[in-house]
């Protein structure tokens, strides 16, 4: 299987990001790491592995990124504001720097993009398409809990409120935008087994319904927990799926 490693100083984020690629050709991935991981995680935990016979087969043509959440989220050193700042910066980077990369490297400009991730990555594959339909059009997001103001300390601000699904969803009335995500292809994975949550993606999942969004929410049994060995089967297997 192909890799590739690539980096650049980014202008919005004002640190150098990484992005591995995997894969010589297919629709692009984007694969957003758990917590505060960087964009070699997927691999050493066996992901990319359980995925590689898709890579091999042109099905998808992954990208993965570095986490910004240690330099935000998860940074308890920050005052929380900087820490939505930054996910606003993350955002803008993400759709301004990481798109053109993708393009370019699958080099067909404009094609749709799409996104996947467990655990917080979940949250950023989910986000990133709600807030971008245009550029991204499917996401499978594993895992995820998509509540950002429980690591705000009781702060609150736009940052926070365009970042949080849970929040701008209900106050979506934006009928162009309705209508990109209505077109979007959406999956919510949870398993019910140690550590998972899957009242969370039954409450976006809410969310989503009340707008007139499809999306597909797959709840998993209770021998599925919240580590790798579910989220390796999970992708594979909606891989396989939705990818021809």
């Amino acid at each position: 299987m192909k890799k590739e490693y690539h980096s650049w100083h980014s202008p919005i984020l004002s640190i150098t990001m990484p992005v591995v690629t995997y894969g010589h050709w297919g629709p692009p991935l984007l694969m957003f790491p758990t917590a505060a991981a960087d964009c070699e995680e997927y691999e050493r935990f066996g992901l990319i592995d359980s995925i590689a016979h898709h890579i091999e087969a042109g099905k998808v043509k992954v990208f993965s990124i570095d986490s910004i959440n240690r330099h935000s989220w998860m940074n308890s050193n920050l005052h929380p504001a900087e820490r939505a700042r930054r996910q606003s910066l993350f955002d803008a980077y993400v759709y301004q720097e990481v798109a053109p990369f993708i393009w370019d490297s699958c080099r067909s400009p404009g094609i749709a993009i799409c996104t996947t991730g467990a655990s917080f990555g979940a949250f950023h594959a989910l986000n990133t398409l709600l807030r971008h339909p245009d550029r991204y059009k499917l996401t499978i997001a594993m895992s995820g809990a998509y509540e950002l103001k429980t690591y705000c300390d009781g702060y609150y601000d736009d940052n926070v409120y365009f970042n949080n699904p849970g929040d701008y969803l209900p106050n979506l009335n934006d009928s162009f935008l309705l209508d990109q995500l209505r077109q979007c292809s959406i999956h919510i994975l949870t398993g019910q087994g140690s550590y998972e949550a899957p009242e969370h993606s039954r409450r976006i999942s809410g969310l989503l319904a009340a707008k007139g969004i499809p999306h597909n929410l797959d709840v998993w049994g209770y021998d599925w927990p919240h580590d790798w060995p579910t989220w390796k089967v999970m992708l594979d297997h909606y891989i396989g799926k939705l990818f021809y």
